[in-house]
């Protein structure tokens, strides 16, 4: 029996990076299409813009407009929400981020991501009186949220129960560098693959997308890689779908859209190319 299984969705972060233009974009192409021609060799594309500054309901229109149907894009928070002593203290921002105009990318708005500072240790009262301030929805617009936490005081039984309650994902940061474990704590999964290479063509090693596009399937169908860090141990329980996001950020950035490229191939899936 098939298992049935939530949508994947693969890309990078943003479409301007100078050194794309030698290793992913063609010579020829102008740099005001450069969305437009990444959105239809990846499904998704993680905004990072919004991380600094806000962004008018026109730019995300335009970028709507760029990409093709059925396309993601998952949006960073301002940081003004999630840099701060208190976090409860943190509604004004919240609200201005979230009515900003990103109703705008209509049914192409995925996750909304919130980062918070290597600094920012788990307090329960506080991170909970947080989680209660995300809304639901904007406009007729239902809201996901995908938590990135950067602090090892995360990685509790705690914080997971106190996510999984506000029903809000945790992403999973596949580095060195920051807290990496996978346990599931909303009904989708939120991946950020961090360990790309200059020296393979695509990022990974073709072991590695494999491995990858694994585990993106069997999160889809609601089970969980065995080869992936994680706090508690795996619970046997009726799988549910879930929809995917996985993104290839940082690491060999220069290498990224084609480590994403790579990944959706060894799904058998294929973005819109035009």
């Amino acid at each position: 029996m098939v298992k049935a299984a939530g949508a994947i969705h693969v890309g990078v972060g943003g479409w301007v990076y100078e050194p794309w233009r030698e290793t992913f974009y063609p010579a020829d192409l102008p740099k005001a299409q450069e969305l437009e021609y990444l959105s239809r060799r990846v499904t998704a594309i993680e905004i990072n813009a919004t991380y600094y500054r806000t962004q008018s309901s026109a730019s995300f229109a335009k970028w709507r407009d760029a990409t093709p149907d059925g396309f993601m894009f998952a949006v960073k928070a301002n940081r003004f929400a999630t840099n701060r002593k208190a976090l409860a203290e943190a509604g004004e921002s919240v609200e201005r981020f979230v009515t900003s105009g990103l109703a705008e990318l209509g049914p192409k708005l995925g996750p909304l991501v919130w980062q918070f500072a290597t600094s920012k240790v788990f307090d329960a009262a506080d991170f909970g009186a947080f989680l209660a301030l995300l809304p639901k929805s904007v406009g007729s617009l239902p809201l996901r949220h995908a938590m990135e936490v950067r602090h090892p005081s995360f990685m509790s039984a705690d914080y997971l129960a106190l996510a999984r309650r506000h029903g809000v994902a945790t992403v999973f940061a596949d580095s060195s560098d920051y807290p990496s474990f996978a346990d599931p704590t909303s009904d989708f999964v939120y991946a950020r693959l961090m360990r790309g290479e200059s020296s393979a063509e695509t990022g990974y090693a073709s072991d590695d997308i494999t491995r990858w596009a694994d585990s993106a399937r069997r999160w889809s169908t609601g089970q969980e890689p065995a080869d992936l860090p994680r706090v508690e141990p795996i619970v046997t329980a009726m799988p549910q779908q879930r929809d995917v996001f996985m993104f290839f950020i940082s690491g060999a950035k220069e290498r990224n859209p084609a480590a994403a490229v790579a990944t959706l191939a060894a799904l058998g899936s294929t973005a819109s190319v035009a």
